[in-house]
């Protein structure tokens, strides 16, 4: 479902004099359906730069990013629109909605972009912020005013309204308590069982043996040893 093939990356730095900086060569990861792969590595080795580049938000500099038939590291601003509505759901660490936005509608925003019946949509997204402990007097108000715990748990729940066939998690438990942990924890199992690959950044050692199939050390792709 995800397949990467001899990525890399480099950034510019144009306030610099155009110094280029070398992060990431030959890169190559699988994730099959079903499975989820841990990216792990010191702080600094890359795993949030090759996230950012499955989603489309870095653009490769060499190699193949392959999610289902499109290629991330060729494609057209409008086909990665298009998979990251239909295909690729993105869990990060931070909340980014437009204020005043109630919190229900955040969450059931990537159902009514598909196409769901709004009561539909809604349905889901009241369901997930009940199961995620998000109490029901918020589910009105915008969640700029929410707490961190609670914006992450927003987060989570909007990154799993749809059924999306891939999953990038960026610190999905990070902060929280031990009962919205395991909550999580189920929603990413349940995810696997319906064969959604997913790529993850878990530093809860924990957490990572519970859901992660496998780990990819991403240390691996520096450029110092790819030369």
């Amino acid at each position: 479902m995800i397949e990467i093939e001899g990525l890399g990356k480099s950034f510019t730095l144009h306030n610099q004099g155009g110094a280029v900086i070398p992060v990431m060569a030959g890169a190559h990861l699988r994730v099959a359906r079903g499975e989820c792969v841990a990216l792990t590595g010191t702080s600094g080795a890359g795993k949030s730069t090759l996230m950012r580049m499955i989603y489309g938000n870095y653009r490769a500099c060499g190699g193949r990013i392959m999610v289902g038939d499109v290629d991330v590291a060729r494609a057209a601003p409008r086909e990665i629109i298009r998979l990251r509505r239909e295909v690729l759901g993105y869990v990060s660490q931070f909340l980014r909605v437009v204020p005043r936005v109630p919190v229900r509608e955040v969450v059931a925003e990537p159902l009514l972009a598909l196409g769901v019946g709004r009561e539909a949509a809604l349905a889901r997204a009241e369901a997930l912020l009940a199961r995620l402990n998000i109490p029901e007097r918020l589910w009105t108000l915008s969640p700029t005013t929410f707490s961190g715990g609670e914006q992450q748990r927003v987060n989570i729940a909007r990154g799993f309204a749809h059924e999306f066939p891939a999953l990038l998690l960026d610190e999905p438990t990070a902060s929280l308590d031990a009962a919205n942990r395991e909550v999580v924890l189920s929603l990413i199992e349940e995810a696997k069982a319906r064969g959604a690959a997913i790529v993850g950044i878990f530093h809860d050692e924990t957490a990572r043996a519970r859901v992660c199939d496998c780990e990819v050390d991403v240390t691996r792709f520096s450029p110092e040893r790819a030369a």
